[in-house]
This record gives C-alpha cells, sequence and structure tokens, in this order.
C-alpha cells in the first residue's frame, strides 16, 4: 500500500522563520523557526529538536551547510540578525566568540560520535 504524502502544515503553526538552508535549485534543505520559546531546528523535512540555545540551533545548521558543501553540493544559508544576535550573545555569555562556541559543539557532537560507534 502506498504511503500517503504528509500534509504540510500551516504556516501560522510553524513559527517564526528565522534561518534557512537550501540547496542550489532552491528546495529547502532546512531551517530554524522560533515557536513558544524555543528555536526549533529541521532538517530534511522533518523536526529534529529544540533548544533555549540559538546558538545550538545555528551552529548544527551551519554545520549541515558545511557537511553539504564538503559533499560538493552547491547550498545557501541565510539567517536573520535576530538569531545572529541571539546565538553571538549566548557564546559571549559563555566567554566565547561565536566561532569558538561552534568548534566546540562540533568537538563536542565528533566526541559523541566515536564513543557510539
Amino acid at each position: 500500500m502506498p504511503k500517503r504524502p504528509t500534509p504540510p502544515i500551516a504556516a501560522e503553526k510553524l513559527g517564526e522563520p528565522h534561518a534557512h538552508l537550501r540547496d542550489k535549485a532552491g528546495k529547502l534543505l532546512g531551517g530554524i523557526v522560533f515557536k513558544d520559546g524555543q528555536w526549533v531546528l529541521g532538517l530534511g523535512g522533518r523536526m529534529v529538536g529544540e533548544s533555549t540555545s540559538a546558538a545550538h540551533v545555528l551552529a548544527i545548521l551551519k554545520r549541515a551547510a558545511a557537511i553539504a558543501r564538503d559533499e560538493g553540493r552547491e547550498v545557501t544559508l541565510v539567517f536573520s540578525a535576530t538569531l545572529r544576535a541571539a546565538a553571538h550573545q549566548e557564546a559571549a555569555d559563555q566567554g566565547l566568540d561565536f566561532d569558538a562556541f561552534q568548534a566546540r559543539l562540533i568537538a563536542e557532537m565528533n566526541a559523541s560520535s566515536a564513543r557510539q560507534s
């Protein structure tokens, strides 16, 4: 029996958009919305997580863009000034610039993946 397509979610139920990752053809690969006090991360058409941490979700989406580029795919990542400011302030509150925050998060993710292997 063929699987029925999932109906689209109404825009007003998604939350306030703050970032999108698109391929060369303009297809949406991922994004971040702000809803009910949470930054919600979507990848590949699915909501994959939510967090109060703007820095965390932005770092993950930037990592997804870097992985796609490393695989030779042309992608574009656009994010709002609001998300950027929140992420950078959060990193600064931890005594880091955003690049250092992102590097630390990636190192933690890589270490976690290595332990699970």
